[in-house]
Parts: C-alpha cells; structure tokens; sequence
C-alpha cells in the first residue's frame, strides 16, 4: 500500500546576520542594516512590516549596549523572514546573567518600559539563552492574518 503524496510549495527562508559594536552607533546602524535589508528582500521602507521591525530593532539593540555591554565583545542581529509568514528578530549580546524583564503598565519605574512597546508590537518575544554565552532576546512578527499575540515564554 503506497500513501498518497502531498505536493507542499518550496519555503524559502531568507537569513541576515552581522555583529555591531556595543555602542548607541552599534544600534542605530542594526536599525539601519534591517530596513535596508527587508527592502532588498521585498518588504520596502514605508510599510508597517519594515516600520514595525525597525522599531523592535532599535529597542532590543539600544537595550543590548545599554544593558548587555561587555567592552570589547559586539553584539549580533539576526534576522529570519519567510515571505508572508513570519519575521524572526534575534537580538545577542554575552551578558547573559542580566536578563530583561518588562516594567508594568502602571508602575513608576523608569526600566523595563520599552518591553511594553516590544510586547505591544511583536507577536510573540521571549529571551533565550545563546551558546556558548550569554543571551539572545528574540521578537517575531506574524505576516500572515490575524496573528496571535504571545507573552513571554510563550513558544
């Protein structure tokens, strides 16, 4: 007995990966590289998809050399994008026993608050440990309709 085969379109995943230094030009140019990069893949400048990325770009890289800086080691952005499904942003940097964590919505403190915008705009995010140190704080976005909205841990 032969099971019937199924014919499943190609997927094809499109990879960018560059280390910048721990530093606010670091993470202005990670901001930079990404919304450049989306258009070379198709995604142009003024949509929401670039727009949105560029915002999860500057807040996960401002807080990996505000926060994760060890001097003289860069950090990394990767990003993973298949076409009308999902757009994967990994953020590494080696300090990998400061974990972010997110303020809430009502407190007073001044940390934590730009992980509300990065819960508000990705559809899931977590922080994943990076081998062989420290760690990656990683935001996707859902391209296809009516995505679903993920809290931390969520994967």
């Amino acid at each position: 007995m032969t099971s019937p085969v199924t014919r499943e379109e190609p997927v094809t995943v499109r990879v960018f990966a560059q280390r910048f230094s721990s530093t606010p030009r670091g993470a202005r140019l990670a901001r930079r590289l990404t919304v450049l990069q989306l258009d070379r893949w198709g995604v142009p400048y003024d949509s929401e998809t670039s727009e949105t990325a560029a915002l999860l770009v500057a807040e996960l890289a401002a807080n990996a050399v505000t926060h994760g800086r060890v001097p003289g080691r860069d950090c990394e952005l990767t990003l993973s994008y298949v076409p009308g499904q999902v757009l994967r942003i990994d953020v590494s940097d080696t300090r990998g026993e400061r974990r972010p964590t997110p303020a809430e919505q009502e407190s007073l403190d001044e940390g934590g608050r730009g992980l509300l915008l990065v819960g508000a705009l990705a559809s899931r995010w977590a922080v994943l440990d990076r081998v062989p140190v420290g760690k990656t704080v990683r935001a996707e976005l859902d391209l296809s309709p009516g995505p679903a909205r993920t809290r931390p841990g969520g994967w």
